[in-house]
């Protein structure tokens, strides 16, 4: 039986990248939802799977980007059911607050590679193998979660870099889908914002290629255990 995966995709770069042949290898069909333009919300509401990647806006930008509303309600309707839905980035800032949670500026903005610290209520969950490893992190706003939903992983500046409910429902704040080869294309989509930050482009390509390789191995560890886990109401 063929399941379905659907992403919600806010720009073209950031894509499900490591995922996609992993959703492959574990039988599922997959397809793209751009939030932007979308019309027809049903595939996501209605997939086995559902994946929220991330983007440049913020969850409090709702005003701006109405899209961004419908996909907390489906994320709300998702939840309330135990559907497998992952989310990352903005996805899990989305996903945090469909649960009760909160998101808002962080003290700073993380950007560039470096390791997670993964916390006691990590170890034995399919995180553990992202102990030491540097990830990609993007990002500035940071989450907040219900007492019920504790941290798993953090940094200096990130008190909670995931979460998870359950089997179905994870949440990531780094990029651990992002394929170095693809890396150019945050380059250039990102370029005002690495300007601004005084984030240096060189250093980037230069720890995506001592890094990219050992990530892309635990990454797939990582995805492949929690797609192994998940489960299905048919």
């Amino acid at each position: 039986m063929t399941r379905t995966a659907v992403a919600i995709r806010h720009v073209d770069f950031e894509d499900l990248g490591l995922l996609s042949p992993l959703l492959t290898a574990h039988g599922f069909a997959t397809s793209y939802l751009d939030a932007a333009t979308a019309s027809d919300w049903s595939s996501a509401r209605h997939a086995d799977l559902l994946i929220v990647l991330g983007g440049p806006i913020g969850v409090a930008d709702t005003d701006a980007y109405p899209f961004l509303r419908i996909e907390l309600e489906i994320l709300g309707e998702r939840l309330a059911a135990d559907r497998p839905t992952l989310g990352i980035c903005l996805g899990a800032q989305l996903m945090a607050v469909a649960c009760g949670g909160a998101v808002g500026p962080g003290s700073a903005a993380e950007i560039g590679y470096a390791p997670v610290t993964l916390t006691d209520a990590a170890h034995g969950s399919v995180l553990q193998a992202l102990e030491e490893v540097p990830v990609l992190h993007w990002h500035g706003d940071v989450i907040s979660t219900p007492p019920a939903l504790p941290p798993l992983a953090f940094t200096p500046v990130c008190e909670n870099q995931a979460f998870a409910r359950g089997a179905n429902v994870l949440a990531l704040q780094f990029h651990l889908e992002a394929d170095r080869a693809s890396l150019e294309r945050w380059l250039v989509g990102h370029a005002y914002e690495l300007g601004t930050r005084g984030i240096s482009i060189r250093e980037l390509r230069e720890d995506a290629a001592a890094y990219g390789a050992t990530l892309a191995s635990h990454a797939e560890q990582v995805f492949g255990a929690w797609l192994s886990g998940l489960t299905f109401a048919d």
